[in-house]
């Protein structure tokens, strides 16, 4: 058996990632957090047409699941994207909507360090101890020549 890779025209490949922001931007409507938080991520290695997704989501009449998972993709925005990202979470801080604004308020204060970065279950490394018990006594072998 050979592997062949099929080349793809430009409009496939157009087709192809026009397909992937919509899947990216349904579950960045999810309910799920989980789900909305990683989509956001997807999106903010996604450029111009991420942005815009993360931006109308943020900005938008959503839930509060769907505008703090766009908040949380546009602070994880990488390279040029990322001053764009933060000027659109400036932006935010002055939106009507309240959870918009609280949103963008605490994506900006992580960006700058204000808020340290939680690192998963158990947020903390904790020193491992032994546990205090009985000593076991061995019977003694008899000495070695």
């Amino acid at each position: 058996m050979t592997d062949e890779k099929k080349e793809l025209s430009d409009s496939e490949k157009h087709e192809e990632a026009l397909e992937r922001l919509r899947q990216l931007r349904e579950k960045l409507f999810s309910k799920d957090i989980s789900t909305a938080r990683l989509a956001g991520f997807h999106l903010s290695w996604m450029q111009e047409d991420g942005l815009a997704i993360l931006k109308e989501a943020l900005f938008g009449n959503y839930s509060k699941t769907t505008k703090k998972a766009a908040a949380y993709g546009l602070r994880s925005m990488r390279g040029r994207m990322k001053k764009l990202g933060a000027e659109v979470l400036e932006q935010g801080r002055e939106h009507s909507d309240k959870v918009t604004r609280e949103a963008c308020a605490k994506g900006l204060a992580i960006m700058k360090g204000q808020i340290p970065k939680r690192s998963g279950p158990g947020q903390g490394k904790r020193k491992i101890r032994g546990i205090a018990g009985r000593r076991r006594s061995r019977p003694r072998s008899a000495p070695r020549k």
